[in-house]
């Protein structure tokens, strides 16, 4: 499409490097733990460089995730927004999703589809069974995998499933936690956004369903708990200021931005004691290519970032997926050129037009999964029709520091080193890795210089980095800098290794 093509030229001609917008710096030393650390902001990297300096960089690379050659791996339910797990115990793969069934024609006025939370089970990830399971009988669908509606309301749809990840204690006894959305004619006091539990991911317990933000946030809203804060994070819209209720607002606005709210609880009502503030607005570049609104950022908290999936809305038409990333969830990064996660489909196929990509990815061997919505049709007409796609992307591999031909250094912070190997993420199949370990004034430590350690030439997310047979285990609870040299490689992530008991 021509659409298509000038919105790349824009992209391509207004590409320039953005600046990093974060919290304060660390204290250092940081006191690291045994999850990956990645290194393509300035949280544990204090410095890069090139060796030659003047004519080259070390810089971060953003990776696009590969379509599944079996796309679309599900086609049924015109489905929008979905989250997926892997059971920890039996390795199945669980999804939860919306399914959108047409109850009006397109040319019919009113609301064109009903919205249900619907069930799918996999073995292997790819190939998709929707079990019959019949839990409510108001529901006229076959197969009837729909697993949380009203039976004694049957006017009221759920929509925008999110499975919690939260600490033990906040469980209630639960082994699944899903956020979601209230929502049609009659709900009142049920609609907003609410939390439910279950056991087994199908049969969900109506006695914990609990509102806990009557707020029309009608995109895909995610919780996150972090650890740190010792707070729960959610990103929706500012629906509370930004839609018109009644003779409140003269003019609604535009709602179709990022925000936060933040509670200290999670089972409670988070509007008592605080509002959703927005955080991310478009801005020049977005403009330049006429995507004036952001539909939503279903967020993921992980290894001490947040890995938001902001979904850039070019109105009334285009949506993809654009990778944004936080160390404290109010200030997001993104990337310069804004590339997107996954790719667009060709004109005339299956995701040619809008892509939701979602932030439960699951771990399959050196793999990160994505699963993802896409639709053939623009978002301003009924007549498109929807399915789900699998992407895959390294492991840890969104983001890389590369270094140059002629070699290139990343420096990290003073690290208070936990024990343990140290293991890197790290592609030097066209050149190689090697790192010199010094201390906080970056004089070399004996025995652990770039001469001493094993240079590495291969491919892998997980390489043990040795110094003559030395490990950095020896140096356990001293603090250090990490210089990793890169010549034509590309550093995802490190980590210690966990001291076996």
């Amino acid at each position: 499409m021509l659409r298509r093509h000038l919105q790349c030229l824009f992209a391509a001609i207004i590409v320039h490097a953005s600046a990093i917008v974060s919290a304060a710096p660390p204290v250092e030393p940081i006191d690291i733990d045994y999850e990956p650390q990645f290194v393509f902001d300035n949280y544990v990297v204090d410095n890069h460089w090139a060796i030659k300096y003047k004519r080259e960089a070390v810089q971060r690379v953003s990776h696009v995730a590969t379509k599944h050659s079996a796309n679309p791996i599900m086609d049924a339910d015109h489905p929008s927004y979905l989250w997926v797990v892997r059971d920890a115990e039996d390795g199945l793969f669980r999804m939860w999703y919306q399914a959108n069934t047409q109850i009006r024609e397109a040319s019919e006025k009113g609301r064109k589809f009903r919205t249900d939370i619907a069930y799918a089970e996999s073995p292997d990830g790819v190939n998709w069974t929707r079990p019959d399971l019949k839990l409510f009988d108001h529901v006229d669908r076959s197969p009837n995998n729909v697993v949380v509606a009203q039976s004694n309301r049957p006017k009221i749809e759920a929509c925008s499933p999110c499975i919690l990840e939260v600490p033990e204690a906040d469980r209630r006894g639960f082994k699944y936690l899903m956020l979601y959305r209230a929502k049609g004619a009659g709900s009142g006091d049920l609609s907003g956004i609410r939390i439910i539990g279950s056991n087994d991911g199908v049969h969900w317990d109506a006695n914990s369903d609990t509102r806990i933000a009557h707020l029309h946030s009608d995109c895909p809203n995610t919780i996150s708990y972090d650890a740190r804060t010792k707070q729960y994070v959610m990103y929706c819209r500012a629906k509370h200021i930004y839609r018109a209720f009644g003779d409140r607002m003269i003019d609604t606005g535009a709602s179709r931005r990022i925000a936060r709210l933040a509670s200290d609880a999670l089972w409670t009502d988070w509007l008592e004691h605080a509002e959703p503030q927005t955080i991310l607005t478009p801005d020049e570049i977005d403009n330049a290519t006429r995507f004036n609104f952001f539909y939503g950022m279903p967020t993921r908290y992980y290894a001490g970032v947040y890995w938001g999936f902001l979904e850039p809305f070019r109105m009334n038409d285009f949506i993809h997926t654009e990778l944004v990333t936080s160390r404290d969830g109010v200030y997001f990064d993104r990337m310069p050129g804004r590339p997107k996660m996954i790719e667009y489909g060709a004109d005339g196929t299956w995701d040619d037009e809008m892509i939701f990509a979602s932030p439960s990815w699951v771990e399959v061997g050196e793999e990160w999964w994505i699963y993802y919505t896409g639709w053939d049709g623009p978002h301003g007409t009924p007549e498109r029709s929807g399915a789900f796609g699998l992407a895959k992307i390294r492991k840890e591999g969104f983001i890389s520091m590369r270094g140059p031909r002629s070699g290139g250094v990343v420096c990290t912070r003073q690290l208070r080193w936990p024990g343990g190997d140290l293991i890197v993420n790290a592609d030097a199949t066209n050149g190689l890795l090697h790192v010199r370990v010094s201390d906080e004034h970056r004089k070399p430590i004996a025995g652990f210089d770039h001469d001493d350690c094993e240079p590495f030439y291969s491919d892998k997310t997980a390489h043990r980095v040795t110094w003559n047979d030395r490990s950095l285990s020896d140096l356990s609870g001293e603090v250090i800098r990490l210089e990793f040299y890169l010549q034509d490689a590309d550093l995802y992530s490190f980590r210690a290794t966990r001291p076996s008991n």
